[in-house]
C-alpha cells in the first residue's frame, strides 16, 4: 500500500496519538508514553507505516525550541531565591548520590567511562510532566508541596542545560578544552545581548501594545526563534537559545499569559517529539540493555524517593509532605531523552547507551505515573478520595 508522505504521517501520527493518549488516560498513565508507544509501533522497527522519519524528527525540535522557552518562562528569580536554601541543598546532596549510582550500574554493566558518566548525569533529572502535571493546586498543602517540586525541577533543569552546554562544546572538535570554554563565554554574551534587547525594545513593545494578544503571541514566538538563531550564531544550540530567551522574559508581567498561549503550540511539537523517540528505538537490542535498563529503573523508583524523603525531613518539613515530595520526583525526566539525543549526535555515547537510557526512562514514566495517581490526590485520580483539581 502507497502512502501520501508527509501529509498521511500526520494523520497517523495525531489520530493514533489520540487513541492511545485515550487508553493511557483510562490506565492512570501520562500521555506521552503513548506517543512513545505509538512511535514504536508505527516507526521503521514497527510496521513501518511512517516512512519520512528525519522530517519528523526535525520538525519535532521545533518543540523542545519550545519547550526549554517555557521552562525559562517558569523560571521565576523571587521563587527559586525564596526557595533556594532549603531547595539547594536537597537538589544538590540528591544529584550526587544519583549521579554516583547511575554512574555505578552502567559502569558494573560494562559501559565505558564516560558513557557512565552520562548515564549517572541522567539519573539526577526528575519529570516536571509527572513532578507538576499530577499535582493539585488547589489546597494549601498541595501549593507548598508544589513549591518545593518546582523548586527542585528548576535547579535540576538548570543542571541539564550545564550538561547540554558541555556536550555541545565536546561535539565542536578535537580541541576539547578550547571548544568546551567557547561555549561558556557565549553564554554570558548571549545572555547580555538577550537581556539589552528585552529590556529596551522587547518590554517596550509589550507594554505599547499589551492589549493586541494576537501581536503578543507573535512577538512571543518571534523573541524565542531570534534569540535560538543568535545562540547557534554564537557557536550555541537552538535549544540554548531558547531557554535563555524565556529566563529573561520571565519577570515580564506579561509572561503568564505567554506561556499558556503558547503551550498548544509546544505540545504540537513535543506530540511529533515524543512519536519521534518511539519510532527511532531499535526494538532488535531490547534483548542487549533489557536488564541494565531495569537496574537503573528500579534505582530511580526506590532509592530517588527514599533520598528526598530523607532530605527534606531533614531540612525541616514533615515526613507526610517529605515522603509525598519524593514519590513524586521518584523517576528519571524527558529531559534525559534530550540529552541522550544531544550526547549521541556530539559522539559522546554509542546509540546503543541511548536506547538504554531511553528504555529505563520510559520504564519510570510507566511506573511512577501508577504510584503517583494511586496514592496521592491528582486530576485524574480513579477514586473520587484521590481526584483533586
Amino acid at each position: 500500500m502507497e502512502h501520501s508522505g508527509f501529509e498521511f504521517s500526520i494523520f497517523l501520527i495525531f489520530t493514533g496519538a489520540a487513541i492511545l493518549a485515550t487508553l493511557a488516560l483510562y490506565a492512570r498513565q501520562a500521555m506521552i508514553v503513548a506517543y512513545i508507544v505509538l512511535g514504536v509501533i508505527l516507526g521503521p522497527w514497527g510496521m513501518a507505516l511512517v516512512d519520512d522519519a528525519q522530517l519528523i524528527t526535525d520538525i519535532s525540535s521545533i518543540g523542545i525550541i519550545f519547550l526549554l522557552y517555557l521552562l525559562g518562562l517558569d523560571l521565576f528569580p523571587q521563587q527559586l531565591w525564596k526557595m533556594l536554601g532549603k531547595a539547594l541543598w536537597a537538589t544538590m546532596l540528591s544529584s550526587i548520590v544519583f549521579f554516583v549510582i547511575g554512574f555505578c550500574v552502567a559502569y558494573g554493566f560494562g559501559y565505558p567511562l564516560l558513557e557512565s558518566v552520562l548515564t549517572g548525569s541522567i539519573l539526577i533529572f526528575s519529570s516536571t510532566i509527572i513532578g507538576v502535571k499530577l499535582l493539585p493546586t488547589t489546597a494549601l498543602h498541595h501549593r507548598h508541596t508544589g513549591q518545593i517540586i518546582i523548586s527542585v525541577l528548576l535547579l535540576q533543569d538548570l543542571i541539564a542545560i550545564i550538561v547540554l552546554l558541555l556536550l555541545q562544546g565536546y561535539g565542536k572538535g578535537d580541541n576539547l578544552l578550547v571548544d568546551i570554554g567557547r561555549q561558556l563565554l557565549a553564554l554570558p554574551v548571549l545572555i547580555f545581548i538577550s537581556w539589552i534587547f528585552e529590556r529596551y525594545v522587547i518590554v517596550k513593545l509589550i507594554a505599547r501594545f499589551d492589549q493586541i494578544h494576537e501581536y503578543i503571541f507573535l512577538l512571543a514566538i518571534a523573541w524565542c526563534l531570534a534569540i535560538a538563531e543568535v545562540a547557534v550564531r554564537l557557536g550555541l544550540s537552538h535549544e540554548i537559545g531558547a531557554f535563555i530567551a524565556g529566563v529573561t522574559l520571565a519577570s515580564s508581567p506579561i509572561a503568564l499569559f505567554i506561556t499558556e498561549k503558547l503551550k498548544p503550540l509546544r505540545d504540537f511539537f513535543l506530540i511529533i517529539f515524543f512519536f519521534s523517540l518511539g519510532a527511532s528505538f531499535n526494538l532488535d537490542v531490547i534483548a542487549d540493555i533489557l536488564f541494565p535498563a531495569v537496574l537503573l529503573a528500579t534505582c530511580a523508583l526506590v532509592i530517588k524517593p527514599l533520598i528526598f524523603e530523607k532530605l527534606f525531613v531533614n531540612a525541616g518539613e514533615k515526613r507526610a509532605i517529605s515522603r509525598e515530595v519524593g514519590y513524586r520526583l521518584g523517576q528519571m525526566s524527558e529531559f534525559s531523552f534530550l540529552v541522550a539525543i544531544v550526547a549521541v549526535e556530539a559522539r559522546f555515547i554509542q546509540q546503543n547507551t541511548s536506547y538504554l537510557i531511553q528504555l529505563a526512562t520510559l520504564l519510570t514514566f510507566l511506573i511512577s505515573s501508577c504510584i503517583v495517581v494511586l496514592s496521592y490526590r491528582t486530576p485524574i485520580a480513579t477514586s473520587d478520595r484521590l481526584r483533586q483539581d
